[in-house]
């Protein structure tokens, strides 16, 4: 069975088992005037009053988009935020890139997402999380720690946020409030949010929503300095906009989010001997730290003593910035790290993304397809692959010729699931 996973921006083809599963969100078309849609969304939003009508001339407006990892289409969506609000002058303007604790853009990269009529004519910002001079203290959070956000958000009189909705592999779904926390959060608030506690929750797990203290706090936070508008997008694995949800925060953000759901989730009979599985491919799959993402998503469907196998390209490595790969040097194996993570006394940001790789790497293991060295990836404890249909040959040898197959060709846009009465 030939099939193509999303990876990097080409892509790449694979000769499967004919009897393997393939489990693919539904195949949503893009809109066919796609521009149009997100005007007549801004005029006719979910909640709230159209968006012209809601902004002074005098008003600054601050505009939030999600960072490069996401492939949130801003260079179609901050463009024409900017035409409808064309009674304010260009200066009252910020766009705000929500790194959370991700790097800075660069110039070049802005233009990349942005264009370059908007890079020479707004002023844009990278949120920096650990600078407390670009921030302010918005007061307690019910989940034991500090507010803190971006000033030149908190300060504006009229705030949007921007981003794309998707199955959140422990935020339940992604966009709507996540777009300001963690997006233009401080490394306090951000490092509460990704606890080991939060994070470890069973709740906190794709597409779940209902008491899943992750979405919980994000949401929490938000109502504490709220955007007064959102507007979100659906995406296909061409990355193509397939509907847009504009309006009041939490009520549009509801509707993008049933709406994901009915397409993204898949419901399996039965667990997999092994599961391959794409990062989305480009931007998502720029990193390793990323591609734990694709791994969650097979999980999800994996044996217990089954594989993961996850084709991500990580062009920008493991990558350079953060603590990702230094926590996997304080450790000897995924349990060992657990142990660690679990400690209340052990805080060190990135550490979420670990403990969630770790979590998997108990369950299964985990291979990866990737342009990373061996040694990179041997030493996050995975094992590297340079040839997926010759491991899965080679895992034969532990499963048997009966050995079942999975494959997640779009990575975390889809979700599969097994009803089963014990969490795992």
């Amino acid at each position: 069975m030939k099939t193509d996973l999303l990876y990097g921006k080409n892509g790449i083809s694979l000769d499967l088992p004919e009897d393997a599963l393939l489990i693919e969100p539904t195949n949503l078309p893009k809109l066919e005037n796609d521009k149009e849609a997100i005007r007549q969304a801004l005029r006719n939003p979910i909640g709230s009053e159209p968006l012209k009508e809601s902004v002074k001339s005098t008003d600054t407006v601050s505009i939030v988009i999600s960072d490069i990892t996401r492939p949130t289409p801003n260079h179609i969506l901050v463009p024409l935020l900017i035409e409808e609000l064309n009674h304010v002058p260009l200066e009252n303007f910020v766009i705000i890139n929500g790194t959370g604790t991700h790097r800075d853009q660069t110039k070049e990269e802005f233009v990349q997402m942005l264009g370059s009529w908007v890079v020479d004519n707004i002023r844009i910002i990278n949120n920096q999380c650990h600078d407390k001079n670009t921030l302010v203290n918005l007061g307690k959070s019910k989940f034991g720690c500090d507010v803190y956000l971006n000033k030149d958000y908190v300060e504006s009189d009229f705030r949007i946020v921007t981003g794309f909705i998707e199955p959140h592999f422990f935020a339940g779904f992604s966009g709507g409030p996540k777009g300001i926390m963690p997006g233009i959060a401080g490394i306090e608030t951000i490092m509460t949010f990704h606890n080991a506690r939060m994070i470890g929750d069973p709740l906190s797990t794709w597409g779940n929503m209902e008491n899943n203290p992750v979405q919980d706090m994000t949401r929490e936070i938000n109502a504490m300095c709220k955007p007064d508008f959102m507007l979100n997008v659906t995406l296909n694995r061409e990355k193509e906009i397939t509907n847009v949800f504009a309006g009041e925060l939490y009520q549009a953000h509801d509707e993008g989010c049933a709406y994901a759901k009915d397409h993204a989730m898949f419901r399996c009979d039965k667990r997999f001997d092994v599961v391959i599985a794409s990062n989305s491919g480009y931007p998502l799959d720029q990193n390793l730290y990323q591609a734990v993402k694709g791994m969650s998503a097979a999980h999800k469907i994996v044996k217990e003593g089954g594989a993961i196998i996850v084709a991500s390209e990580c062009s920008d490595g493991l990558p350079d910035h953060g603590n990702y790969a230094k926590i996997f040097d304080m450790a000897e194996s995924p349990q060992d790290l657990l142990d660690m993570i679990n400690n209340p006394e052990f805080k060190m940001f990135d550490q979420w993304q670990v403990q969630k790789q770790a979590v998997i790497q108990v369950w299964a293991d985990v291979y990866v397809y990737s342009t990373l060295s061996d040694e990179q990836i041997t030493n996050t404890m995975l094992k590297p692959t340079h040839d997926i249909e010759q491991t899965l040959e080679e895992l034969k040898e532990k499963h048997g010729d009966s050995m079942t197959v999975a494959v997640l060709p779009l990575g975390p846009l889809t979700i599969p699931y097994v009803e089963e009465k014990v969490n795992s």
